[in-house]
């Protein structure tokens, strides 16, 4: 089980989070594992991204779009009385005060923008936690794009505000009730949909996972995360890198942001999944939404349905990145319950006044047990990402305390 496995040394440098090799692989991961009607959408996609991602133009434009829009630089907050309490120096990098609220922003910019490079008229996207959604809903209303939102039905549910906010944006919200009715639901009807719209749609996947070139594309568009805060940790720190880098994992796209970043320095990475979607932790090798990954399974390799009190982490799976990582020694993932991100959520508001997303507490739910536990050195430090605010989740927080 690799949420109690002991530290490895990290891989050498130059080793991880490069460019993956034959259609998308990272190692024994990924590849595009695509039904042949998508299969020229999602080679025309890595071409158009290849292309963009190397003009200067295409960067100095999202560069800026995610400064006038989207409030980056997002700052590093040290978490001084946490930190005190804890007993390590705890600096959180704050994804929460970009614009629509979470680091869902900068993937779906980047995207949009190469949407309209694309001559594509509309945005197809999933959503869990509906801060992709609302990220989708907002960048195709500032560059006149349509844009339609699959969602889980019990998601909608638990996310009623962030679905009104997808609607008044102008966003079409398609609920999906089939299966678990949640995330993995929304993610497989998005590209049943994508199929039949290829000509005038860009599929917006909003996490690293699908086929290729997806998780390269989404973890390069997130690296704006990653970059920031090594050059924040540099200014900050007396030794320049901090000691461990911890974010939340679903499919893993802050997580592969903030990685990226650290990837090649002696920073330890941890990526923290929910107790009952932990992909990387506890899933077997298998194919889901065109990616070759990890997977919860049954006895007969059929993915099983996951569980988190935070829809963005209701995912049975990883990226494959993230699973190419975990063999490589280079990151730990670790799993934290419902209840000790529900503790952890209302412990950062009530010592530093910041409310982070259920999905972000769970990250910060490990830093707090590591260092209870001794597993965190007394006077470490440590970078964690809060990945998105709390309003979304005050209903389901009302509900519990």
């Amino acid at each position: 089980m690799y949420d109690v496995l002991p530290w490895t040394d990290p891989a050498p440098p130059g080793a991880t989070m490069a460019e993956p090799r034959d259609l998308g692989r990272f190692g024994a991961y990924g590849g595009r594992y695509a039904p042949e009607s998508l299969v020229q959408a999602c080679h025309q996609v890595g071409e158009a991204f290849r292309a963009a991602w190397t003009d200067p133009g295409f960067r100095a434009a999202l560069a800026d779009l995610l400064a006038v829009h989207a409030s980056r630089p997002t700052p590093l907050t040290p978490a001084a009385r946490l930190s005190e309490e804890l007993g390590v120096r705890l600096y959180l990098k704050r994804e929460d005060l970009t614009h629509t609220g979470s680091h869902k922003i900068n993937n779906v910019l980047g995207q949009a923008l190469l949407a309209k490079r694309m001559g594509k008229a509309r945005l197809i996207a999933e959503t869990g936690a509906g801060q992709h959604g609302v990220a989708t809903a907002t960048a195709a209303a500032l560059l006149g794009l349509q844009a339609t939102v699959f969602m889980g039905a019990r998601d909608i549910e638990r996310q009623e505000l962030n679905v009104f906010r997808m609607r008044v944006l102008g966003a079409d919200v398609v609920p999906v009730s089939t299966g678990s009715r949640t995330l993995k639901d929304a993610t497989s009807e998005a590209m049943r949909h994508w199929v039949s719209t290829t000509g005038d749609s860009h599929y917006c996947i909003g996490s690293v996972v699908g086929p290729d070139p997806y998780p390269w594309m989404v973890r390069e568009l997130q690296r704006v995360i990653g970059d920031e805060a090594r050059a924040q940790c540099a200014a900050a720190l007396p030794a320049g890198v901090p000691d461990h880098v911890v974010a939340c994992v679903g499919g893993g796209s802050n997580a592969a942001g903030t990685f990226a970043g650290f990837a090649d320095t002696s920073a330890r990475l941890v990526g923290v999944e929910a107790e009952g979607g932990a992909g990387a932790a506890r899933g077997r090798l298998g194919v889901l939404h065109g990616a070759r990954s990890l997977f919860l399974q049954d006895g007969d390799g059929q993915i099983v349905e996951a569980h988190s009190i935070a829809a963005g982490l209701d995912y049975p799976g990883v990226g494959p990145e993230h699973a190419h990582l975990r063999d490589l020694g280079r990151a730990r993932y670790v799993t934290v319950t419902d209840e000790e991100a529900v503790a952890a959520a209302v412990r950062l508001a009530r010592t530093e006044g910041i409310l982070p997303a259920l999905e972000s507490a769970h990250a910060l739910a490990w830093i707090i047990r590591a260092a209870g536990d001794g597993e965190l050195r007394a006077g470490s430090t440590v970078l964690m990402t809060l990945s998105g605010r709390g309003d979304k989740d005050m209903a389901t927080l009302k509900e519990l305390l």
